[in-house]
């Protein structure tokens, strides 16, 4: 578990979002499939720059 977000990789997965933000694993995956921000799918596998969510959380460049 990280301390704070500057501790996180550049590169993050989905239980990195969910913890991040608080929420239940499902609401993770439901919000990586959404579309409301770029996500990189390698396989199953579901990666998140850490630059696009905190774009996304702080409300720009929404797509």
């Amino acid at each position: 578990m990280y301390k704070n977000f500057d501790d996180y990789p550049e590169i993050l997965n989905v239980s990195d979002i969910q913890e991040i933000l608080g929420i239940g694993r499902k609401q993770a995956y439901e919000l990586s499939h959404s579309g409301k921000f770029h996500v990189i799918k390698i396989g199953k596998r579901i990666k998140v720059s850490k630059n696009v969510l905190l774009t996304w959380i702080e409300g720009g460049n929404q797509l």
